[in-house]
């Protein structure tokens, strides 16, 4: 576990309802918790019964694969260790912060997170929440915006509960406290290596 550094996230991480959470994780179940700009649904990347409760929740297609989000670069050391010094410079330069890129993932992440893609998809996230969740943890955690396919991601706790109470995974789910942060829109998704942008900001 790195150490938080600002007072919200020493908050977030004595909060008893983010342990639970974070303890929830690690017992392989899915959490729905709030990010900068929407509400994600979360599990342990390596559990490949929780991400497939995420893909049916959300009605979609393992492959098109899903994000991983970090609470500190530290815990994604595997996957960038031997990228060159000025790639790992680009990602410095840009985290923590609203941007998520496409790295190689040489078969260090299940194909049930990369899907199709010789890439897998990776953020350093600034948000509280997320980073008590990474801490308690010792690890990144699936992010993936809490919709169903097709319909807009939720912003809030009601509308992201509205959308999966019908579901038969969604008395499962456990919800984070906090609220999503100020960004107005998903961060952008670009390839490290060719730098296409494949979501603009």
């Amino acid at each position: 576990m790195t150490t938080p550094h600002t007072d919200s996230e020493r908050l977030y991480l004595a909060n008893p309802n983010i342990t639970q959470c974070a303890n929830a994780l690690a017992a392989g179940e899915v959490i729905a918790y709030p990010t900068e700009a929407v509400w994600g649904l979360g599990c342990d990347p390596f559990n490949r019964s929780a991400v497939e409760k995420i893909l049916q929740l959300k009605n979609r297609a393992q492959a098109k694969g899903v994000i991983l989000i970090a609470g500190h670069v530290k815990q994604l050391d595997f996957l960038l260790h031997d990228l060159s010094d000025t790639h790992k410079a680009q990602l410095q330069k840009s985290w923590p912060g609203p941007q998520t890129w496409l790295i190689p993932h040489h078969n260090r992440v299940p194909a049930f997170i990369h899907g199709d893609f010789d890439t897998v998809a990776v953020r350093v996230t600034t948000h509280p929440v997320v980073k008590a969740l990474c801490y308690r943890l010792g690890s990144p955690i699936v992010s993936t915006s809490a919709n169903p396919q097709g319909l807009q991601p939720a912003t809030t706790n009601l509308k992201a509960r509205c959308y999966f109470t019908n579901n038969r995974f969604g008395h499962q789910l456990r919800y984070c406290p906090g609220i999503v942060g100020n960004a107005n829109k998903p961060s952008q998704i670009q390839h490290l290596i060719t730098g296409k942008i494949i979501r603009a900001s």
